[in-house]
């Protein structure tokens, strides 16, 4: 059995390697059940939550990520949230990897976004917003640049210390980085803006977003959270990650579902539509488009076996 730290994954997970196992894996016979919920007792404190998100491919590889959500371990000085996967056999069930399910998570949701982008947004975008410095953040914004040909990445966050933390950071590696405190301005002239937050009340206003941007929503996972508001979702042409998870979670959509602001019709397609052609993304250089996600199984899945493919030495019997 395999088993990849952080330092592993990340290096086994290259950006377009990865975007490109994700666009195989959306188009494939992923098979991909609901995700499991449990809630958890800790005496004393804060209830925990465990996540099982299992995915397969009949006969190939299975696999399980188990995520758990201890709210209050901020009192220890510890992440509230740790995961890892495991992926196993398809045809013998035999346990093949365990894989750091941080940063499978974190590469895979930013590839996502990625490959969402190099769908709907414009050939020639060049400018960047990043919204949150979290750990994602970083992962968004060398993505991003494989997806499309970025000259400019800007970083807001609600700290403005850690937004230049953040750009800095960037910088260090190769990007055009610089930290903003005009929200609003820097929105308004950005061709993609890529959010990543727990904010409960709207941070991209859908008057800023010129022609031809791309809105591009990761944070905000569940019902009562959202970063963007409903004219946002009025004006765009709306897709998703998976239609399930958009209509069970994501709180962009729901909320402006439930305020009448859009109807379930206004979700033209998610992300198999999308790659295969049923549905069309971008008609003209001048429609605003926007991809929510929440997250989905396969994802996990495709990078766990694209992890566990590049680390694992092949046969010497069966090399020709």
């Amino acid at each position: 059995m395999r088993i990849l730290d952080r330092d592993a994954t990340e290096q086994a997970l290259p950006w377009q390697s990865l975007i490109d196992a994700l666009e195989q894996m959306f188009v494939g016979d992923c098979v991909m059940p609901v995700r499991h919920h449990h809630a958890v007792e800790v005496p004393g404190e804060t209830a925990a939550t465990l996540l099982l998100m299992p995915a397969w491919t009949p006969g190939i590889y299975i696999g399980v990520k188990l995520v758990t959500v201890f709210p209050d371990n901020h009192l220890r000085g510890l992440p509230a949230v740790s995961g890892g996967y495991l992926l196993s056999s398809g045809k013998t069930g035999a346990l093949l990897a365990l894989i750091d399910g941080g940063e499978l998570t974190a590469r895979r949701t930013a590839a996502a976004s990625a490959l969402a982008a190099r769908c709907l947004s414009r050939e020639d975008a060049s400018h960047l917003l990043v919204v949150g410095t979290g750990r994602l953040a970083l992962n968004l914004i060398e993505a991003h640049c494989e997806a499309r040909a970025i000259s400019r990445i800007s970083v807001w966050g609600r700290s403005a210390a850690k937004a230049q933390a953040l750009a800095a950071e960037a910088r260090a590696k190769g990007f055009e980085a610089d930290a903003v405190v005009d929200l609003e301005g820097t929105a308004r002239a950005a061709d993609i803006i890529s959010c990543a937050t727990l904010s409960s009340e709207p941070l991209i206003q859908g008057a800023w977003l010129k022609p031809g941007c791309h809105l591009d929503l990761i944070g905000a996972f569940n019902a009562t959270m959202r970063e963007s508001d409903d004219l946002a979702m009025q004006r765009a042409r709306i897709f998703v990650d998976t239609r399930s998870g958009a209509l069970g979670e994501a709180g962009d959509i729901l909320q402006a579902l439930q305020s009448g602001a859009i109807t379930p019709d206004a979700i033209l397609g998610d992300m198999k539509e999308l790659l295969l052609g049923k549905v069309q993304g971008r008609q003209s250089s001048d429609d605003i488009t926007l991809f929510k996600s929440v997250g989905a199984a396969l994802e996990d899945l495709a990078g766990a076996i694209l992890a566990y493919e590049r680390t694992v030495q092949p046969d010497p019997s069966t090399t020709p």
